[in-house]
């Protein structure tokens, strides 16, 4: 199986550049990261293109202190697209895949209506070969956060209807919402652009806590699914010391049968 070092979490003690390197030097296949824009695009694409590591993922910015994304949050569509505009430049540059477009707190017929609007705005001034991600977020993590579960984000891209926007799976989420981690993801693949993982329910290293992750990847591989998957874990004091599981998972074949 191949795994992405999702930057936010891991190695944030050193500039994102470094953080590339150091992800590469740990046999990770791929990055992603949250908020980038600090560093300028072309000093991370020289990153990837030393390191030959894609980058998968970004996230459209939170907005202000405590609001976690504008793109459902109606009066804000100016900055919303403002933000989406800012993710897909920084995504053309750095050859990223996905774009993660943040809901922020809302609730409510006109807060789905918003949000579906800008994701259409979205797919809209979007190239072809980046993928728009949503992503239901835990409400012990992210109350009173606009998507909440995963039956919620299928029925929204039914309605949205476009190609090219797609599921963001994070057991960790899904676990901590709604259980049958490898139950709904089977039942959602079609629909799912990208899988991340933590341990459950602290974030952390995902060898530990209430859900088998061996288990999920050898189900996962069963599945034919072939791109990497993202490592969104709090690592600790250090993550160089957090990375005993990597190794083992990476030999999970997909043509094993789960449990062997």
């Amino acid at each position: 199986m191949k795994f992405s070092a999702n930057l936010g979490f891991l190695w944030t003690d050193r500039a994102l550049p470094e953080a590339i390197h150091a992800a590469k030097a740990a046999g990770f296949d791929a990055v992603e990261c949250h908020w980038p824009y600090e560093t300028p695009p072309d000093a991370t694409n020289a990153a990837l293109r030393e390191t030959g590591l894609p980058m998968l993922g970004l996230n459209t910015v939170r907005g202000n202190l405590g609001e976690n994304g504008l793109t459902a949050l109606p009066g804000r569509e100016l900055e919303a697209r403002a933000a989406i505009d800012q993710a897909i430049a920084y995504a053309i540059t750095t050859q990223t895949s996905a774009i993660h477009v943040l809901a922020g707190k809302a609730a409510g017929p006109e807060a789905k209506a918003t949000f579906l609007d800008n994701l259409r705005y979205a797919r809209a001034i979007c190239p072809d070969n980046i993928t728009l991600l949503i992503e239901p977020l835990n409400r012990h993590d992210a109350p009173a956060y606009f998507l909440r579960t995963t039956d919620q984000a299928a029925a929204l891209l039914e309605e949205l209807a476009l190609p090219g926007v797609k599921m963001m799976y994070d057991c960790y989420h899904v676990a901590r919402t709604e259980g049958d981690v490898v139950t709904r993801l089977k039942a959602l693949l079609p629909l799912i652009g990208h899988i991340q993982f933590a341990a459950v329910p602290n974030r952390g290293i995902p060898d530990q806590g209430e859900v088998h992750y061996r288990y999920v990847f050898e189900q996962i591989a069963s599945l034919g699914w072939t791109r990497p998957l993202g490592a969104e874990y709090r690592p600790g004091d250090e993550t160089d010391k957090s990375l005993g599981w990597l190794n083992a998972a990476k030999k999970i074949s997909q043509n094993q049968k789960p449990g062997q």
